[in-house]
């Protein structure tokens, strides 16, 4: 068992200088990284928009997706916790923080806007991601995609509303596409066999849009 004071973020790594208290073994620099930089996109959140529910909402969006970027490229894991769990709870912030209902807005009541906006997000956004595994699968008859992938999109399409959560998926698969072959060309990996990470990727670029179009665009 590990005693609270030694899972105090960051700080407890530092006492520790990076073994456990007990056993010796050497705690991963994963963890205070992940630590550290939650951290600072928490700092981030309240800084430029203040003790406000945006910020709680941007600052638990950027928890989620750091936490997934991290599971997925250690484990290839996106807990369900996280995912259906972070979609149910961008929607339920959808009604207290509003989205710009740019693409319903002229379909619903004002009052209904941001919400369906949120859950056209998140339908759009998982939906079309959803399709393309499907038809790789069809042509190249073996998985392309994780249903993990799916539902982080969802997630994400929860919070951003479908512009924005598309200009993620857009921006995470450049990225992931470009690291990929890099590392496959430098690991001498199989292309055919490489299992590539693609939630850590657009965990990454949905990361940069919130932050960029959401929070420090906002001020």
């Amino acid at each position: 068992m590990i005693s609270w004071y030694d899972n105090v973020p960051v700080l407890s790594y530092l006492t520790l200088r990076g073994r456990c208290r007990f056993c010796r073994h050497r705690i991963p620099l994963r963890y205070p990284v992940v630590e550290l930089t939650t951290g600072l996109a928490f700092w981030v959140c309240v800084h430029m928009l203040g003790p406000t529910l945006l910020a709680l909402k941007w600052c638990l969006f950027s928890g989620l997706l750091i936490a997934l970027t991290a599971t997925d490229f250690e484990e290839r894991i996106l807990p369900n916790e996280l995912t259906l769990g972070g979609t149910a709870l961008g929607l339920l912030l959808a009604l207290f923080v509003p989205i710009h209902a740019e693409t319903v807005g002229p379909f619903v009541a004002p009052w209904m806007a941001s919400v369906s906006e949120a859950a056209f997000g998140a339908a759009i956004a998982s939906g079309s991601i959803w399709f393309v595994g499907w038809a790789y699968k069809k042509v190249r008859h073996r998985e392309g995609m994780g249903f993990g992938d799916v539902k982080m999109i969802a997630m994400i399409g929860a919070f951003l509303g479908a512009p924005l959560a598309m200009l993620a998926i857009t921006a995470g698969s450049l990225l992931g596409a470009i690291a990929g072959i890099l590392f496959i060309v430098v690991a001498r990996k199989d292309a055919s066999t490489y299992e590539l990470p693609f939630g850590s990727f657009l965990g990454i670029s949905a990361f940069a849009v919130a932050m960029f179009g959401e929070v420090v665009g906002h001020v």
